[in-house]
């Protein structure tokens, strides 16, 4: 059975390094926010992992937390955003 627990941790890890790096090299600020969205969602399946892991049944509070925290950043992101310009689009203007 453990070999299940340390495939699901090599793949939660190898998830969040590849979304971590599209977070800091998203082109635009919505591929940082989708970076940003699935980085969460990664947490939260990390969260939820160990949780079945441990037995320890404490930890399920942050998944609410963090997945009401992450909607509402995510939303105010979305309604407040700035459009990216393109470099030379600012030279001109």
């Amino acid at each position: 059975m453990h070999i299940v627990w340390i495939a699901a941790a090599v793949m939660l890890s190898a998830a969040a390094a590849i979304t971590v790096y599209r977070l800091l090299a998203g082109p635009t600020t919505l591929d940082r926010l989708v970076a940003l969205d699935a980085f969460v969602a990664v947490s939260m399946c990390g969260i939820g992992t160990w949780a079945a892991f441990s037995l320890d049944s404490t930890v399920t509070y942050s998944l609410t937390a963090l997945a009401l925290i992450s909607f509402v950043g995510s939303v105010s992101v979305a309604r407040f955003r700035v459009p990216d310009r393109d470099p030379d689009e600012r030279r001109a203007s």
